[in-house]
């Protein structure tokens, strides 16, 4: 009988035992997740502390500047991967890279492309050379290109090749912020740079004439370059406008110098738009009123970018200001596919080109 006691008092002794022992473990437990929890709370209040103190401010001085510099066409450099020194990696094997300077603080990217029959010649040779080369009284054509990428787009050489197989010279820059050269673009910066090339080659060209083609945003350029010469008693030999755009006409949305803007509800009362402070005008209508130049206007009927509509209208509008003898307007069916880059691809285009400079 007491052997029995003492067994059930060491069975309860021993349960008891178990059972304060899982009640600490289950404390000990307890106390291990609230500490965690606090740990988690704590965390996740230093992030706020952070987002609220530092990440805010930081994003209200820093991210206007952010979109700005990445809403810019001219900042993404395409095509990717291509050296603009070496020309000749794109089979522009008689063109030189250079850089001038347009105005204090401003360097222009350049190619100059001599005339297919000189390539022989070209090999190895420096700047001077090429130089010397514009006075040889071929005719010089300067290509001003749009509002996208840089001198080395496939449709740009192409329009080099094409004019250097024809006999002619082609000097093609990047405007200001544009591929390699410094700056940032505006409407009088770029037309202060295609002035400053016009004159650079004016005076190494001797009695050679020079071409001014514009494509696209280049089209705006030539023509406000135009009229600022025509300011200083000045005349371009022969203007080429291929898929001219028309402000006066045409709904432009957003600033050509802008890739795209994101628009959030609120957004324009943190951040202002990138181009408030940079707006264009190109006033190709008004300017095209006052040229007394020779004009070709080339459009592809299917161009995505300007309607053909507007084209015969800028047509008119420069035929009727002067006459359509010296204003002519090419058309490319819309079957082919051109859009707005593609016309230098066009077999009969060696032949209008040419049939333009001999009326020059």
């Amino acid at each position: 009988m007491d052997e029995v006691v003492v067994e059930s008092l060491a069975v309860c002794w021993v349960s008891s035992s178990h059972t304060s022992s899982l009640t600490r473990l289950v404390s000990i437990e307890y106390a291990t997740a609230s500490i965690y929890r606090s740990r988690g709370w704590l965390k996740k209040g230093l992030v706020a502390l952070f987002v609220i103190f530092i990440v805010v401010p930081f994003s209200l001085i820093m991210l206007p500047e952010l979109i700005q510099h990445f809403a810019h066409t001219h900042r993404i450099r395409l095509p990717f991967f291509v050296d603009l020194n070496r020309p000749a990696e794109l089979s522009l094997n008689h063109t030189i890279n250079m850089y001038l300077t347009s105005e204090e603080g401003i360097s222009l990217g350049v190619w100059h492309t001599v005339p297919e029959s000189l390539w022989k010649e070209a090999q190895g040779k420096d700047l001077a050379w090429y130089q010397n080369t514009l006075s040889d009284d071929n005719l010089v054509f300067i290509y001003l290109h749009g509002n996208t990428g840089t001198r080395a787009f496939p449709h740009r050489v192409g329009v080099a090749k094409l004019l250097s197989a024809l006999g002619y010279h082609v000097l093609v820059p990047d405007y200001r912020g544009f591929g390699d050269s410094t700056g940032e673009p505006t409407e009088p910066g770029l037309t202060t740079d295609a002035l400053y090339l016009y004159n650079w080659v004016k005076a190494r060209s001797g009695n050679s004439l020079v071409v001014i083609w514009g494509h696209s945003l280049g089209t705006g350029v030539a023509t406000n370059t135009a009229v600022k010469l025509l300011e200083q008693g000045v005349v371009f030999d022969g203007v080429i406008l291929e898929g001219a755009f028309n402000s006066a006409r045409q709904n432009i949305p957003v600033n050509p110098f802008y890739w795209y803007y994101w628009k959030f509800p609120g957004m324009g009362y943190l951040y202002p738009v990138p181009w408030a402070n940079n707006i264009c005008v190109f006033p190709t209508e008004e300017n095209l009123k006052k040229m007394k130049s020779p004009i070709l206007f080339l459009h592809s009927e299917d161009d995505h970018l300007v309607p053909f509509e507007i084209a015969q209208q800028t047509y008119e509008v420069a035929a009727s200001a002067q006459n359509k003898e010296r204003v002519k307007l090419v058309t490319f069916d819309g079957s082919h596919g051109y859009l707005h880059n593609g016309l230098y691809r066009d077999s009969k285009l060696p032949d209008i080109i040419r049939t333009f400079v001999e009326s020059l």
